[in-house]
């Protein structure tokens, strides 16, 4: 099935509800679960002209919906029932093959069928990477870290341990999370709804970034907010650090309380290349 047939097929059924036929539903969500896992079909695209340089493919989302509602829940259990599973049939997990050139690390990771991983992607234990996720080539995803569903991971890109990239499946037209090329995420951080990470960007440790987050730019004396209806924008090799600011009003003024917000303390320069590279001899 073509990509144009298969959008046209599920808007049609997604659009008929649960009075969707049954079968259909559930065989053109195999469809786009097979493209999502091949890379022909994305739950977000580049595209120049769109806000941020990326445009939504609702349609894709909508389909990911399909399997969730048409999907029977069936005993998934693992080593002869003594990791107890119980999911949709719909939904799942990925078979990777020496092929691949995908490492996936013994010790408790999870990989769900409908997510793309590039060539050289290292998976280390225990991560999970779900449905309409993409994840470009030589990409590392260290322990406990998280891609959410159809967040787009561009190539080169270090997610750090216990990094949180979130999933966005509803609204099924808000952008999903993106990050792009050579940026460098670092330790417990979460970049959630909304956000688009530019290229070669670095995430101090703990940072915490959402679409309605705004980001201190020291260097540029400006504060980055998203439009309405646009993504938040991290620009292209910025380096952010979690900070504060103090609450200016009521009792919080008062007390002295302040709230976390991320700063960009400087852009990009060799030094910070130099740190933040990635170790070639592990791929």
């Amino acid at each position: 099935m073509t990509a144009a047939l298969l959008e046209e097929t599920i808007t049609r059924l997604a659009a008929a509800g649960t009075d969707a036929p049954r079968d259909e539903a559930r065989q053109a969500f195999t469809a786009l679960r097979a493209a999502l896992s091949e890379g022909t079909v994305r739950a977000a695209q580049p595209d120049p002209s769109a806000p941020g340089g990326w445009k939504v493919n609702a349609w894709v989302k909508r389909g990911i919906l399909l399997g969730f509602r048409f999907g029977d829940s069936i005993d998934m259990s693992a080593d002869h029932g003594r990791w107890p599973f119980f999911y949709k049939d719909t939904l799942p997990l990925k078979t990777l093959g020496a092929w691949s050139a995908v490492r996936i690390v013994p010790g408790g990771s999870t990989v769900r069928d409908g997510a793309w991983l590039g060539r050289g992607v290292i998976c280390m234990p225990p991560m999970y990477i779900n449905i309409g996720a993409c994840v470009g080539d030589e990409t590392l995803v260290d322990s406990h870290a998280l891609v959410g569903s159809c967040a787009q991971i561009g190539a080169r890109v270090h997610l750090s341990a216990a990094a949180q990239i979130g999933g966005v499946l509803e609204p099924v037209g808000a952008l999903p999370v993106i990050v792009e090329d050579d940026v460098l995420i670092g330790g417990n951080c979460g970049v959630y709804e909304g956000t688009i990470v530019k290229r070669r960007a670095v995430l101090a440790a703990g940072t915490i970034i959402t679409g309605s987050t705004p980001i201190y730019d020291l260097p540029n004396d400006r504060i980055i907010e998203a439009v309405a209806g646009q993504p938040l924008i991290v620009p292209e090799g910025a380096v952010v650090v979690p900070g504060t600011r103090p609450v200016t009003s009521g009792r919080g003024r008062e007390w002295g309380l302040s709230v976390a917000t991320p700063i960009i303390v400087k852009y990009r320069d060799e030094r910070t290349s130099a740190r933040t590279a990635l170790e070639s001899w592990i791929r």
